[in-house]
């Protein structure tokens, strides 16, 4: 290279002498580049006479010749006696490029200084075992380091929500042990025994007796029932889809259901809702009400049962109803994600056989008109409270009777009014006489059974 720079400024040199005595002042002139240069047809003859090489030449002549330029030079040299040398017009990158093509030799040579040397190339080509492992463990592809990342970020998001599950499940199993067995209000009275034996006798006589079967041998294929089913599993299916719906709405989603999938209590059964996901579930039991909330939570019962025990079976409760365990049965049941207290009871005391007070929104409404709770008492409190204070012998049939109770009586019904004619009211009446407040809590309950119960 430095060989092509010394003999490029030899040329311009030797171009500017040339000039200086060729050319004059009313000489044709050309600027390329911001330098001036003189085109007039005597200068390629004086260079030629000069022994000036053309190859050397045509490097520092101007980008663009004149096509006329060359002609008239060509004439001169004709007429000196001088073989004129053929003149092309060079491209424009000429000026930033190494040499004419045909001179490949020369561009090699000028290339060659910038090359390194051959055995720095082979051992850059062929690197060694240990450098390619540091490399590869350095540098990693963005494809593989994104599919990282999101692994990463997946792991995480699976552990956060596992976390929030038991987290949840924790929260919900304290607040039950904090009042298991003994009431939240300790100083509330009602009701008594004696009152407990007056209502029943009450509805009995307005809807007919309710005993507990002794044993559930099948369940129903007409309707979805409430927890009155053989399986525990099915029977908390069957639960979650009557909550806060009427029963031919949760019967219509019950047999869409089994239309969908199929019936029974088997294993590929429940893989297939499973499998099938919350999006289709919700499809099939959309006439029930609810049905984005329910499949939802039905597919992540599923989930969590097979992830706890390898099957889709919760028999094993059946186990420790026979040994009279019923808390244990209790706060495995409300350990799942979207099983509260009442979807829990319901499954004790119509599945498992044990005496556990349900309380239901008809339930709820009933025994805050009769003034069994206190009115702003919650259904998980209410539960607490009642399950305490009512006989075990009357909670199955009692449970049964407010329900019916509650969705037959016109005066008791979400959004009665008290005309005087009902036989429960009279016998229940408040001693203050404040009818005001029932109507608020059966108000209150009307805008509570929109919701999902627990």
């Amino acid at each position: 290279m430095r060989q092509a720079s010394s003999l490029r400024l030899l040329v311009v040199k030797c171009h500017f002498q040339i000039t200086r005595i060729v050319c004059n002042q009313t000489s044709p002139r050309q600027t390329v580049c911001g330098v001036s240069y003189c085109t007039s047809p005597r200068i390629p003859a004086a260079m030629a006479k000069a022994g000036v090489k053309s190859e050397v030449s045509s490097v520092m002549e101007p980008p663009v010749a004149l096509r006329r330029s060359a002609r008239n030079a060509r004439n001169a040299s004709k007429k000196e006696g001088v073989i004129p040398i053929k003149q092309e017009d060079p491209p424009v990158k000429a000026l930033a490029g190494s040499a004419r093509r045909n001179k490949r030799s020369r561009v090699k040579e000028e290339e060659s200084t910038d090359v390194e040397p051959p055995t720095k190339i082979a051992k850059r080509s062929s690197p060694s075992p240990s450098t390619t492992t540091r490399a590869e463990s350095e540098t990693s592809s963005p494809r593989k380091g994104a599919a990282s990342r999101g692994n990463g970020r997946s792991g995480e998001g699976r552990e956060n929500k596992e976390n929030k599950e038991a987290d949840l499940r924790a929260k919900k199993l304290k607040s039950y042990a904090q009042f298991a067995n003994k009431s939240p209000f300790p100083d509330f009275p009602r009701p008594t025994a004696e009152e407990c034996q007056r209502a029943y006798d009450i509805l009995a006589s307005l809807h007919g007796e309710r005993q507990r079967p002794e044993k559930v041998v099948s369940a129903p294929v007409d309707r979805a029932g409430c927890g009155d089913a053989p399986s525990v599993l099915d029977a908390l299916v069957r639960t979650i889809l009557s909550q806060n719906t009427s029963n031919k709405n949760s019967t219509r989603a019950k047999l869409d259901m089994d239309e969908v999938y199929g019936t029974g209590d088997s294993e590929e059964r429940w893989g297939a809702i499973a499998a099938g996901g919350p999006a289709k579930l919700e499809k099939a039991i959309a006439r029930g009400g609810l049905g984005g909330v329910k499949s939802r939570v039905i597919i992540d019962i599923l989930r969590q049962v097979k992830e706890r025990y390898g099957t889709y079976s919760l028999d094993h409760l059946q186990g420790l109803e026979a040994s009279g365990d019923d808390e244990e049965a209790m706060r495995e049941l409300i350990s799942f994600r979207g099983v509260g207290p009442k979807t829990a009871s319901c499954v004790l005391l119509f599945c498992i056989g044990r005496d556990s007070f349900a309380v239901d929104t008809h339930v709820h409404r009933l025994t805050g008109m009769l003034g069994w709770r206190p009115a702003t008492a919650s259904r998980d409190e209410t539960f607490a409270h009642l399950d305490v204070k009512i006989p075990d012998s009357l909670k199955y049939g009692l449970h049964v009777l407010f329900v019916e109770h509650g969705r037959k009586c016109a005066e008791c019904k979400a959004g009665g009014k008290n005309l005087g004619r009902c036989e429960l009211r009279r016998a229940f009446k408040r001693s203050d006489g404040n009818v005001k407040a029932e109507e608020e809590v059966m108000v209150q309950e009307a805008l509570d059974s929109e919701g999902v119960s627990q």
